[in-house]
């Protein structure tokens, strides 16, 4: 009977004496570190909520957030140590990664399509899009992919669809569509309720595409991941944490939104909630090893020199040990954190 009851006993103990094994020894000296971003997105949410709430601080690190346009600018500074990590869309880092810089995707909480199709009043229809432009931002890129991908979803014949490469951020190309330099743009969330408000339409939402796809996540460096892995897996566990905290904290979510998109839409802030911290979300972070399969295959496809197999640009084993240490079953408590 006792050897039956001690397992049990022990279970118990364990889980109401459970110690976070990922926050600094007393009296550490707080870290501070950088971290970057390629762009102004509601899609940056967690990051934003907890740089506004100090939520890096508990796990004794404290950083200095840089924008920096643009991908490949955001993993040369990676790779240069110039910052620790990088909070990017990992489908526009990717073909970066695969061609040989030394980064990788270490957690990944946003995992679905997020974009939407906008277009200019007078395209209403898909058969619309005919002898028309669509704004993107570099010639292989990410919009310019994605937009491709909405052309053939659509059943529209891609050679009569122009891809025009206009640069700037999503804004900017939004802007352009507006100006009539082009008939649509892919955009994202909170950017989707300004075109609706403005009369603009959305023809179709990426998201029923089901590709596989990565969107905001975590990346870091070889210097990183090779000489301070125990920091790594301080922000990593620090990151779950920041998506319990925005899952039950809107309101601080969404004033973290306001200030980084200098917004105040009600609407559009709730837009972005509703997508970035509930619809297109994974609680357990992990990478989707086959959507960085199709990634690299598509990269590759499109001409980047391929030198690093997937399984090479992405490391699970920081989000495991999450799972594997109680840490998610004791921040989630009676939820499923694998809904």
């Amino acid at each position: 009977m006792k050897l039956t009851i001690l397992p049990f006993l022990l279970v118990i103990f364990s889980t109401s004496s459970f110690a976070n094994p990922y926050l600094p020894k007393p009296g550490e000296r707080l870290l501070s570190m950088r971290i970057s971003t390629c762009a102004v997105s509601g899609g940056f949410i967690h990051l934003y909520t907890a740089l506004d709430n100090g939520l890096f601080d508990k796990y004794g690190m404290k950083f200095e957030s840089i924008f920096i346009r643009g991908s490949g600018p955001n993993l040369s500074a990676l790779a240069s140590d110039e910052v620790q990590f990088t909070y990017c869309a990992s489908d526009a880092l990717i073909p970066g990664l695969a061609a040989g810089i030394d980064a990788k995707i270490v957690a990944s909480p946003l995992v679905k399509l997020p974009y939407v199709l906008v277009t200019r009043k007078e395209i209403r229809r898909p058969e619309d899009l005919k002898g028309k432009a669509l704004g993107i931002a570099r010639a292989g890129d990410l919009s310019d992919r994605l937009s491709r991908a909405v052309v053939k979803k659509l059943g529209v014949p891609p050679e009569t669809v122009t891809m025009r490469p206009i640069g700037g951020s999503q804004g900017e190309r939004y802007q352009a569509m507006a100006a009539g330099i082009v008939h649509g743009v892919i955009i994202t969330p909170p950017l989707d309720v300004r075109a609706k408000n403005e009369g603009y339409n959305v023809l179709y939402r990426l998201i029923d595409l089901n590709l596989p796809f990565i969107y905001s996540s975590l990346h870091s460096s070889y210097k990183m991941l090779r000489e301070r892995p125990d920091i790594v897996q301080r922000m990593v566990a620090a990151l779950a944490e920041i998506v319990y905290f925005v899952e039950k904290n809107p309101d601080k979510a969404k004033a973290a939104v306001a200030k980084a998109m200098r917004t105040k839409d009600e609407e559009a802030l709730q837009s972005s909630y509703n997508v970035y911290a509930r619809e297109i979300l994974d609680r357990t972070m992990v990478v989707p090893g086959k959507a960085v399969t199709e990634a690299v295959d598509l990269a590759r496809e499109s001409g980047t020199p391929v030198r690093k197999k997937p399984e090479e640009i992405y490391d699970n084993g920081f989000v495991n040990n999450l799972e594997k240490s109680g840490f998610l079953k004791e921040i989630w408590g009676s939820e499923n954190y694998r809904r």
